[in-house]
């Protein structure tokens, strides 16, 4: 048996500024062939439970990319047509398919850019299974819901398990191959547009969802998948969606689909997020601070990395300093254009330059830079491994990196956007993160579960970048309308 395995994982911000090149996808561009195996096999992601389920059998693999890239703004058609190609030139003679998605991909040249791949690779293999792992976060459509055999998403947020969910695709796939199984998706998507903040799988009503879906499998369901969408993505139906995968049933398949996707629609408040002012998070920071003795994090969930944003917005900071912080330690924060400048310097050397606000100001009201004078404490090529849970074991790029001391913070500061996600974001330039009063990062979730072990409580700060909760702040013109919350009248 011959079985495809691919990887194309982009979630798609259509309001950030942030480009998204063929060489955003990896260290500089994707990885082919054998180099996409070796990149997975081994790695917390679903195309190495696919892999390790591939080859169980006996079965020859064909790897043909894998591509991921931070969440930034639409793909370039050109690199959407690249990873895309790949994957359907390699079909040919196939017998099955794996693939890795995210579920939430726009490019300039396609609003479903799943579901456009999934009906291309349908097309070029018409009787062969195919299973698909998709991210929590995943914007179904009627298309990719067509064009799979097998749909199954993370049940975890922060994402903790990617590899369980290409495990669980993978084994309903051989039991449809085997005769075990038979596969039917049904699928139900209530009129709500949620807030990332409130996906988060361990409270409220997202848990509520999780917990609906893991019973109506324990009850006989093959999978039962809770996505929660992701709304910054101005398309038609950027909402929560929930996929159910029956055994050969598909009527009772769509009853658990309604009923799960009617208890959210019931709870639809708990998936709205309101933001405080930025002073007053800033302010109950500064007040948890107080005789504490590990950091308090600021988290920046409106300049968050992994949702598209700039990740230059100085507000947070600009507002920490305001009111008197001091102790501060943040990052990554990308400015190339710094960098270049410091590394020019060299460590031991006092600038004076202006950082930050650069590309965040072409998706939001402009805002100068920051002028600011330091000491460079540290100059590196800003790579390091994963600790973990996250992405364990892989190794990260934050481009180049240096690290400015102005006393009062010092600030790390990348050619990349970069995620907080794991230590080595600080530890790797040669700073202890644990030793900040304050830890300012870019990030919403996927910092928890490192950050989190080591601090003294955190505070969400809503910057109002291109990430941010307050859906007022975007103009969506191709969102299907009425809908919740942009439509406090909307029925279902």
């Amino acid at each position: 048996m011959k079985i495809l395995i691919a990887r194309m994982n982009h979630e798609t911000n259509t309001f950030s500024p942030v480009a998204t090149p063929l060489a955003a996808f990896g260290r500089n561009g994707p990885a082919f062939g054998a180099d996409a195996y070796n990149e997975n096999k081994g790695m917390q992601t679903a195309m190495s439970a696919f892999i390790d389920a591939a080859e169980r059998t006996g079965a020859q693999l064909v790897t043909p990319v894998s591509a991921s890239a931070n969440p930034s703004g639409p793909v370039a058609a050109a690199a959407y047509d690249t990873i895309c190609n790949a994957i359907v030139d390699a079909a040919r003679g196939c017998d099955a398919v794996m693939l890795d998605l995210h579920g939430a991909m726009v490019a300039e040249n396609s609003n479903d850019g799943e579901g456009d791949l999934l009906e291309r690779v349908r097309a070029a293999l018409p009787n062969a299974p195919i299973a698909v792992a998709l991210d929590l976060h995943g914007n179904v459509t009627q298309k990719m819901i067509d064009n799979a055999d097998i749909m199954v998403s993370f049940k975890t947020y922060p994402h903790v398990d990617m590899r369980e969910c290409g495990a669980h695709a993978a084994r309903l796939l051989f039991d449809l191959i085997d005769g075990r199984a038979r596969p039917v998706i049904a699928w139900s998507q209530p009129p709500l547009l949620t807030h990332t903040l409130r996906s988060a799988s361990a409270a409220g009503a997202m848990k509520r969802a999780v917990e609906a879906a893991q019973a109506a499998e324990r009850e006989g369901m093959l999978a039962v998948s809770i996505l929660a969408g992701f709304s910054l993505a101005d398309i038609p139906a950027p909402r929560i969606s929930v996929v159910v995968v029956g055994d050969g049933n598909r009527e009772a398949a769509a009853q658990v689909a309604e009923r799960i996707a009617r208890q959210i629609w019931d709870d639809r408040e708990g998936f709205f997020y309101r933001s405080p002012s930025l002073a007053d998070s800033v302010a109950e920071g500064a007040v948890l601070a107080r005789g504490a003795d590990k950091p308090v994090l600021l988290l920046d969930h409106g300049d968050n990395c992994m949702s598209g944003g700039a990740c230059d917005t100085m507000d947070v900071y600009e507002e920490a300093v305001r009111q008197g912080l001091t102790g501060i330690v943040t990052g990554p924060l990308c400015d190339p254009e710094a960098v270049t400048v410091l590394l020019a310097a060299g460590v031991g050397a006092t600038v004076t330059l202006e950082v930050g606000n650069k590309l965040s100001r072409r998706a939001a009201k402009p805002r100068p830079p920051v002028r600011l004078t330091g000491v460079i404490r540290a100059l590196t090529d800003g790579e390091y491994v994963i600790s973990g849970p996250t992405y364990t074991r892989q190794r990260a790029y934050m481009g180049r990196a240096a690290v400015l001391d102005v006393g009062v913070a010092k600030i790390v500061l990348t050619e990349r956007t970069h995620e907080p996600w794991d230590l080595g974001v600080f530890e790797s330039v040669g700073i202890d993160p644990r030793r900040a009063t304050f830890l300012i990062l870019k990030s919403r979730m996927y910092c928890r579960p490192v950050f989190v072990p080591i601090a003294h409580g955190l505070v969400e700060c809503d910057s109002r970048g291109v990430t941010s909760s307050d859906f007022g702040l975007f103009e969506f013109r191709n969102v299907q309308r009425p809908v919740y919350p942009l439509d406090a009248d909307a029925t279902w």
